[in-house]
């Protein structure tokens, strides 16, 4: 009998390990706090240190009691697309702000491009964590 489950023990995929999973339903672009977060049971690979996932948002819909993946979250957008921003271009003691059109979403330290409303032109811009754009161009 003592061998019948030290072979079992040894089957591949019998063996599970512990990893992080949704405590519920996460929707798309939801941001990770600690009490979306649980510990499944699990022979999936997946994250499972919990500072890897809180802050971070969500690029799926995740389903209750599945484990989460690197791959299922992203950095948090502060700029979405199409949304009216500040923008900024600062040179020297030069300073220019105006008003401009995300063309695409984006996150804090991320290039985005960007149509400037009164020239009507795109450049690009660092997104700033308080959600206003630098001009790089």
């Amino acid at each position: 009998m003592r061998a019948l489950i030290l072979m079992l023990a040894l089957l591949p995929g019998t063996v599970s390990a512990g990893g992080l999973g949704a405590a519920h339903t996460l929707p798309v672009g939801h941001v990770i706090a600690a009490g979306d977060l649980t510990v499944i049971d699990t022979d999936r690979p997946g994250l499972i240190d919990p500072s890897a996932a809180i802050g971070m948002q969500t690029r799926i819909t995740i389903y209750e009691g599945r484990p989460l993946h690197a791959n299922m979250l992203q950095a948090p957008r502060v700029i979405g697309r199409n949304q009216i921003v500040r923008l900024r271009y600062q040179r020297g003691a030069l300073q220019i702000d105006t008003e401009g059109r995300a063309m695409s979403d984006g996150a804090a330290g991320e290039l985005i491009r960007v149509m400037n409303m009164g020239s009507r032109s795109t450049v690009t811009a660092q997104v700033m964590p308080d959600g206003t754009l630098a001009i790089t161009n």
